[in-house]
C-alpha cells in the first residue's frame, strides 16, 4: 500500500499542502492514507509523521512529494528512511525520483548516507579546529562563571577567613548551588587552598 506524508512549515492560511496532495494522489496514493503536518521540519514533535509511521505495516511504501518535506536534515532523513527500511517499508520521494525498491533508489539512499557521514566527519573537524583555536587564544570553553572574579575573591577570601557556606550565599546573594559548582570550578577545597 501506497501512504503519503505532506508537510507546511505554517500552519497559516498562505501554506497549504494542496500541491502535494495532489501529487501523490496522482502517484496513486489513496486520500484516505495521506497525512499531514502544519510545523517546522526542524521540530521534533510532528503529530502527523508520528502517525504515519505508526500507520506503516511491512510491504508498504511511505511517498513525500519532496525529501525535505520529511526530514529535518539530511541525518534525521537518513534515520527516517533507515528506520523504515528496518520495519520492512520503502520510500518514495517523488520530486528527486527516489524509489528504494529499485536499485537506483537504493544507491541514492547509500550516496545520501555517506554524504551525512561525511558531514558529520567535517562538523566535527571545524569544532575541534575553532576550540583548538579558542585555546591558543587562552579561551576555554564551557559556561562563563556564575560569580564575578572581583566578588569570587572576596567570597574566597570569606570562606578562607572562617565563614560559613551558609552565611557567604545569603552574605553575597548567591544561590548555593551557584557556590559550590563555581567553587569547585576554579579549584577550592577548603580554607587555605590555592586556586
Amino acid at each position: 500500500m501506497l501512504v503519503g506524508y505532506m508537510r507546511v512549515s505554517s500552519d497559516s492560511d498562505r501554506q497549504s499542502t494542496a500541491l502535494q496532495r495532489d501529487a501523490l494522489i496522482a502517484a496513486g496514493v489513496d486520500a484516505r492514507h495521506l497525512f499531514e503536518d502544519k510545523a517546522s521540519g526542524a521540530r521534533d514533535d510532528r503529530p502527523g509523521l508520528k502517525a504515519c509511521l505508526d500507520f506503516l505495516k511491512p510491504g508498504d511504501t511511505l511517498v513525500v512529494w519532496k525529501l525535505d518535506r520529511l526530514g529535518r536534515s539530511l541525518p534525521h532523513l537518513l534515520s527516517i528512511v533507515a528506520g523504515l527500511r528496518d520495519a520492512g517499508v520503502a520510500f518514495r520521494s517523488l520530486t528527486e525520483g527516489m524509489d528504494t525498491n529499485t536499485p537506483h533508489g537504493e544507491l541514492l539512499f547509500h550516496i545520501f548516507g555517506a554524504l551525512a557521514q561525511y558531514e558529520r566527519a567535517l562538523t566535527r573537524e571545524r569544532i575541534q579546529a575553532g576550540l583548538a583555536a579558542a585555546r591558543r587564544c587562552g579561551r576555554h570553553g564551557g559556561r562563563p562563571l556564575a560569580i564575578e572574579p572581583e566578588k569570587l575573591d572576596a567570597v574566597v577570601a570569606a570562606l578562607d577567613g572562617g565563614a560559613s557556606k551558609a552565611a557567604v550565599c545569603r552574605t553575597f546573594g548567591i544561590a548555593r548551588s551557584t557556590l559550590i559548582d563555581t567553587l569547585a570550578r576554579v579549584g577550592w577545597t577548603g580554607p587555605g587552598s590555592t586556586r
